[in-house]
């Protein structure tokens, strides 16, 4: 859901300078994002065999998906990627569908696959925040956007349903209240749950705040057991709401504490300030143009990726160790984002990672404003 997020700013400058009918073809892991997104028409889902998703498609269904589109007749097909994906895959399926305009990004020669092909550089020789890539990939085509911000539709005709349900949860409403999101998809963007334990009770007793700890229905047994390390004042919200609910909500929070997960992206497009417990697995990804605060620290080597494009980024940015943020380090970050700790001045503004020229470096990235990754 993050990656789609992403993608806005690029959908929303294609649908606005060609007054374009944009449909998305994505996974179903990703889908469920789409009709919060305001760029979006229409919705295709098929889980490609070469992208992580939770089932895989058999030939057969290859070979239907294929024929879907051809039904549609595109005029073109924009495939977006990470630095680390090959885009040829996605392009072939276009290709084989009949969509007669094709851009990627692509380092190998692709030939007749893309008819509009822009050399990726990425990593080697630049590193782009993901939606200055993908902003950058359709201004080749010339859509632009003025308005880059991230945007998800939220309900507020369900305010009253997420009161009820806070309240049925034992949530005092007169009081303050924030996020923390702990759960992940991938065992390598884990915080520690003693520290996150820490940093909540800390957050309690110090400031007054109570501590919703929130995720999916497969991470109720998570949330449930942080809460009751945490102990009073806290409260597990695993699976209790859907996915409208969750933005809304989200929306109305005065801050999120979480991992570095699609929850950091809703919250960057429902303008909520964000602190990320950032794992150092992809420096393009961090909040995007809202508040936030980054807390980087460094993925087990046992859990590095295999990829050989994220381990040259491992290898050549991340060779100083960086330690794990404590919860003295979270607590000031949550400290500072509520405007408590009299040092405005350090807010971070997410931040477009600039063009640069690739030097040795240990952990920081250069941004067009502060930087994005501090401790």
């Amino acid at each position: 859901m993050g990656d789609l997020i992403m993608n806005g700013p690029a959908l929303r400058a294609l649908k606005t300078s060609f007054n374009a009918k944009i449909t998305v073809l994505t996974s179903s892991m990703a889908a469920g994002i789409a009709e919060f997104m305001p760029e979006i028409d229409e919705v295709m889902v098929f889980d490609l065999p070469w992208v992580k998703t939770s089932s895989l498609a058999d030939g057969e269904g290859f070979n239907e998906i294929i024929i879907k589109i051809k039904h549609k007749n595109f005029d073109a097909a924009i495939i977006f990627t990470v630095y680390s994906q090959n885009s040829l895959p996605s392009v072939m399926l276009a290709y084989l569908a009949g969509i007669p305009k094709r851009l990627a990004y692509c380092r190998e020669n692709p030939y007749e696959l893309l008819t509009n092909w822009v050399p990726d550089k990425e990593p080697y020789t630049v590193i782009k925040h993901q939606v200055r890539r993908d902003l950058e990939l359709v201004a080749t085509v010339g859509a632009y956007t003025p308005f880059e911000e991230l945007i998800l539709k939220t309900d507020k005709s369900i305010n009253d349903v997420l009161r009820n349900k806070l309240i049925g949860a034992g949530v005092n409403l007169k009081n303050p209240w924030l996020i923390i999101h702990p759960g992940v998809s991938e065992t390598k963007r884990e915080y520690p749950k003693e520290k996150w334990v820490n940093a909540a009770k800390k957050i309690i007793s110090e400031l007054g705040f109570q501590v919703l700890i929130t995720g999916s229905a497969s991470e109720d047994a998570l949330t449930q057991q942080l809460q009751k390390k945490i102990g009073v004042g806290s409260y597990s919200l695993g699976g209790v709401f859907n996915l409208s609910e969750f933005i809304t909500l989200v929306g109305m929070a005065p801050v999120i504490l979480s991992v570095n997960t699609a929850t950091v992206h809703i919250a960057a497009a429902t303008g909520t300030p964000i602190v990320v417990l950032y794992a150092l697995t992809n420096p393009q990804h961090t909040p995007w143009k809202v508040s936030c605060k980054v807390l980087p620290f460094q993925v087990p080597v046992s859990e590095h990726s295999k990829n050989e494009v994220i381990r040259h980024v491992n290898d050549f940015f991340y060779r100083e160790p960086v330690e794990m943020p404590d919860e003295t380090a979270v607590f000031n970050a949550v400290k500072q984002l509520l405007g408590l700790s009299g040092n405005e001045d350090d807010l971070i503004s997410a931040v477009n990672l600039k063009e640069y020229a690739v030097t040795p470096l240990p952990v920081q990235i250069p941004v067009e404003n502060p930087p994005a990754l501090t401790s």
